[in-house]
């Protein structure tokens, strides 16, 4: 189901899908995808920022969409001061740099 969240960070009412809620002191977090930025944004509940999208506006398309790359995993330098070597190995996450580069790639 896609709702509508007002995110602090982009300043605007934007569609989203709400990923998971977690319960806090304060209310409810809820871990949003937002469908037309790509972005993930946190919003609390109890400001009344999430509401439901108008049936005309579920509809229109999204204009991005979670995709992964088939069999790509994050590589990274491991340096080894002590032997004074470096080499490649598997990552946890990718890094800043790949991401760029990435995006640069796809411009």
């Amino acid at each position: 189901q896609v709702y509508v969240v007002f995110s602090e960070e982009l300043k605007c009412w934007c569609r989203a899908v709400v990923e998971s809620v977690r319960c806090q002191a304060d209310g409810y977090q809820l871990s949003c995808f937002l469908v037309d930025y790509a972005k993930y944004c946190c919003v609390p509940s109890k400001r009344h920022v999430i509401r439901v999208l108008p049936g005309a506006f579920a509809k229109i398309p999204h204009r991005a969409k979670k995709c992964r790359l088939y069999c790509t995993k994050p590589l990274t330098l491991h340096i080894d001061y002590c032997e004074n070597t470096a080499k490649i190995g598997p990552a946890k996450r990718w890094d800043t740099a790949a991401i760029q580069h990435f995006r640069k790639l796809l411009e």
